[in-house]
Order: structure tokens, then C-alpha cells, then sequence
């Protein structure tokens, strides 16, 4: 049996049960998987309700007790598995990655390589010290030491389904937490049933790690649920704004990676045919599906007619198509209605008097990648994040007005600055953003590096790395210690 038979989890949802199969019948029936590139049926999910929430917080509470009780080389020994299965069975899953999510295979290679990274790191945790000795005015031992939270909900998008499910989840449950997994029902494969068959053979304990698909409410019931303690979200500033909302009334905390409009700044005497190579891999890469994609290009007025030149050409070059089939540079969008949002954006910004300089077109779900110039800040093109292959150039003339329109948005999740490197250096004091890179696009992703932004992109950088993943899924207990009972004046 392949890691991915369908005959194990066709129609069915990870019900983490402890009764034996940890795989039931949603109680919402099935939908299908739907490859967007051909509409083609590539199998069945089932679907969760409230009440199949509700039920799987209850096990997951109980079971998480017993887990946070294992000791350390245990739970790193599940997460090393696991990551060793990204590896060994990269193959089958980068199908799903591009079949189902319209993935070039490159970018799913990225996805299964970044999820065995992501597992390997979190394998680390469960040796990592877990507290402080604290100084005291008392004649005592005071500790400071962090304990799971308990269950922790994972709401992940379709972009990146993979990435952004596993980043999440293999921290939480190395530290001894259980988890709610709500992938976007269009990538429940590859966000959801992927993770749940690859630790179900990693030996991960029954009741942990529950798979359950839906719409809007069952992730307001995985907020909601009274076991769980950390949402962590991926997706829009709308939904993230509303989660954390609920989370704030219900006193829970939210870990939110929201939206972004990122800018790349091309500075004077920046090597324009580099830039221009890197500004397509930041707009066009799985067709501007990413929160970090380049969605503003600045480029200094004594470059900018060869950079538009140039990168209207390179657009007009990269071939889209299926990826399945074709060797391609640009998939398609996730489905219908993300293809139709971008053609209205483009429509609209013409309208408002930009100049389509490379593409422009839609083919159903396919839009060919597309260069925009001649807009203003307020053009919907500019100052929207549009989740398509689309680049709008603006000229700047002063490194000051290249940091004020560069700051001049509500996002502040990635910004790319090209050139000289000192220049790069004092512009990037200057930037409002949760990441700067230099001589770099505005897409880059580690396991061991902090990620988040500023603004509408989020409430900081709550994954990657050690730090952030201890801070983000724990909680920290003060313990204090006498030799004898303390006296006290009653």
C-alpha cells in the first residue's frame, strides 16, 4: 500500500479516534478534488461538521495529557519519522502538491522538501530547555518552565498547502501539544490528508492529530471549542481579523499570518537584467498565489524604461499550462472565481488608466502573466493584494520617495531591495515590514527562520525557529520550591 492509497481515506476524515481507525465518515458527506488545471475528479474528502469538532476536541484533550507525559526522545522520535517520510515518499505527495493545488513541480518539490525540514527542526524541541531559574527575595528555588498548551487548531490556505499546514503543525505536537488540522477544502489533500497519512506511519499516537475538512463553520467551531488554546491562522486579513476577534472575547491566543502587498525596490545602478529575473520569480511564482509575492515594483526613473521592457518580455516568454502535463513556468489560479477576481483587477486598473505593457489575458483558469504600468497609488492593482500573476511598476525619483511608497500600504509582511548593498542596508532601517531582503525577491521561506509580519499582515512573527515556536505553543508555569513549609504571620 502507497503512502496515499485513496482506499484508506477516500471520503473520509481524520478522526484521530482512539477506538481503533483513526479514519471516519465526516458527518457533512464528501466533496470532491478537484484538479484546477482540467476539472477533473481526482477523488473524495469527507467533511466535517461542529459537532465532529466538538467531538474531536474532547479526544484530543485527553489524549494530549499522555503525550505531554512521554518523554522528549519519544516525541522527537515521531517527528524524525515523519520528516524521514516527507523524504522517502517526496515522489507521491509533490503529484498530489501539483495535481491538486496547480503546482509547478519544482514548487512542490520546494513543499515536500521544506516539510521534512520542518519536522526534522521540530524533532529538536522536546530536548530544548523548557525553563529558567529566576532570582527570588525568598529563602527558595524559583523556576520559570513552559508546559504544552494543551490542543492547538491549525487553519491553513490552499497557496501553499503543505508548508503552511506543517509549519504549524509538527512544532505544536513536538512539545507535546494535540492539534485540529482545518486545511482550505480545496487543498485537503495536500494540506490535510498528506499530514495525517504521514503520521499515522510515523507512529504518531491515535487521538492526536485530527484531519477535519470544512467550510466557514467548522473553523469558527475549532476557534470556539473550549479545549483549544492557540489558534494558529494562515489566510486573509479579513478571517484573520474575525478569528482573532473571537479569539480576544474567548480570551485564547492567535497566532495570525495574514495578507500581504510587497514591494520590491529597485535602486540606481542595480544590474537590471538580474532584477528583472528576480521581480518575475517574485510575481509570477505559482501564479502570484503567495502572501509574500512582489505586488509593487519600484524602480528607480533611470531604469525603469529597460526594466519594464525587459520584464514585459520575460512575462510574454514564461509558458503556461497545465503542470501536470507540460512543462510550464506558470499554472493555473486555484479556481474560477480567484481567475475572475484577477481579471477584474487588471479591467479595473486599465480603466483607471494603466497600461497593460505584457499580458492581460485569462483562459478560464489560466491568466497569462501580466506587466501593468502608469498607475497611480490609489489604482486598485496597486494598492490591493491581487493573488494573481500580475506586476505593477511605478518610477521613483529619491531614495525618499522610493521608502515612502514602499511603507505607503497597509501590509507589512516581505519587502525585496535591489543594488548597492550599502544604500540597501539604510533603506532597510527605514522599511515597515516583518522581513527585508536584500539583493533577494520578496518570496523566501526557512524552517528556522522567524516569519510574520506587520500591520494588516499579521500579528508578528509567530513560527520558525526555536524561539518563536516554544513562545508560540506553550505556556510558562512559575514553580517555587522551600525545604520546609514557609511561615507566615496567621
Amino acid at each position: 500500500m502507497t503512502l496515499m492509497d485513496t482506499a484508506v481515506w477516500d471520503g473520509l476524515i481524520g478522526s484521530g479516534r482512539t477506538d481503533g481507525d483513526g479514519w471516519t465518515q465526516g458527518s457533512a458527506g464528501t466533496q470532491d478534488v478537484v484538479e484546477p488545471a482540467t476539472g477533473e475528479n481526482l477523488g473524495t474528502v469527507g467533511l466535517a461538521t461542529g459537532d465532529d469538532v466538538r467531538s474531536a476536541a474532547t479526544i484530543a484533550a485527553e489524549a494530549q495529557k499522555e503525550w505531554a507525559a512521554r518523554k522528549p526522545e519519544e516525541r522527537a522520535a515521531v517527528l524524525r519519522r515523519a520528516g524521514q517520510l516527507f523524504e522517502d515518499r517526496a515522489e507521491e505527495i509533490q503529484e498530489w502538491i501539483v495535481r491538486e493545488a496547480g503546482s509547478i513541480p519544482p514548487k512542490a518539490g520546494l513543499e515536500t522538501h521544506i516539510a521534512a525540514n520542518e519536522c526534522f527542526d521540530a524533532a529538536a524541541l522536546p530536548h530544548h530547555p523548557t525553563g529558567d531559574v529566576l532570582a527570588t527575595n525568598e529563602d527558595r528555588w524559583s523556576l520559570a518552565r513552559r508546559r504544552p498548551v494543551g490542543v492547538v487548531s491549525v487553519i491553513a490556505p490552499f497557496n501553499f498547502p503543505l508548508i503552511l499546514s506543517i509549519r504549524a503543525v509538527a512544532p505544536a505536537l513536538a512539545l507535546g501539544n494535540a492539534v485540529l488540522l482545518k486545511p482550505d477544502p480545496r487543498t485537503a489533500v495536500s494540506g490535510g490528508v498528506v499530514l495525517a497519512r504521514v503520521f499515522e506511519e510515523a507512529g504518531l499516537p491515535t487521538g492526536l492529530l485530527h484531519l477535519l475538512p470544512g467550510g466557514a463553520d467548522v473553523g469558527e467551531a475549532v476557534v470556539a471549542a473550549p479545549e483549544v488554546a492557540v489558534v494558529a491562522f494562515t489566510g486573509s486579513t479579513g478571517a484573520g481579523r474575525a478569528i482573532g476577534e473571537t479569539c480576544g472575547k474567548l480570551l485564547k491566543r492567535a497566532h495570525l499570518e495574514l495578507g500581504g502587498n510587497n514591494a520590491l525596490l529597485v535602486l540606481p545602478g542595480a544590474d537590471v537584467d538580474a532584477a528583472v529575473s528576480a521581480a518575475a520569480f517574485g510575481s509570477f511564482m505559482h501564479a502570484g498565489q503567495i502572501c509574500m509575492t512582489t505586488g509593487r515594483h519600484l524602480v528607480h526613473s533611470s531604469l525603469y524604461d529597460e526594466y519594464v521592457e525587459k520584464l514585459a518580455a520575460k512575462a510574454a516568454a514564461l509558458p503556461v499550462g497545465d503542470p501536470h502535463t507540460e512543462q510550464v513556468a506558470v499554472g493555473p489560479l486555484i479556481d474560477d472565481k480567484q481567475a475572475q477576481h484577477c481579471e477584474d483587477i487588471i479591467t479595473a486598473a486599465v480603466e483607471a488608466g494603466a497600461t497593460v505593457a505584457a499580458g492581460g489575458t485569462r483562459d478560464g483558469r489560466f491568466v497569462r502573466p501580466t506587466v501593468l504600468t502608469d498607475l497611480d497609488r490609489d489604482n486598485r492593482a496597486w494598492a490591493e493584494e491581487i493573488f494573481g500573476p500580475v506586476a505593477p511598476v511605478m518610477r521613483y525619483d529619491t531614495i525618499d520617495e522610493a521608502v515612502a511608497l514602499a511603507n505607503d500600504c497597509e501590509f507589512g509582511l516581505s519587502i525585496g531591495v535591489l543594488g548597492d548593498v550599502g544604500t540597501a542596508m539604510d533603506i532597510a532601517d527605514r522599511l515597515d515590514s516583518g522581513k527585508v531582503h536584500i539583493n533577494e525577491q520578496t518570496v523566501s521561506d526557512e524552517s528556522q527562520a522567524p516569519f510574520g509580519g506587520t500591520k494588516s499582515s499579521g500579528n508578528g512573527s509567530r513560527v520558525g525557529g526555536a524561539a518563536a515556536n516554544i513562545e508560540s505553543f506553550t505556556e510558562t508555569q512559575w514553580v517555587t520550591l522551600r525545604s520546609t513549609i514557609a511561615g507566615y504571620p496567621f
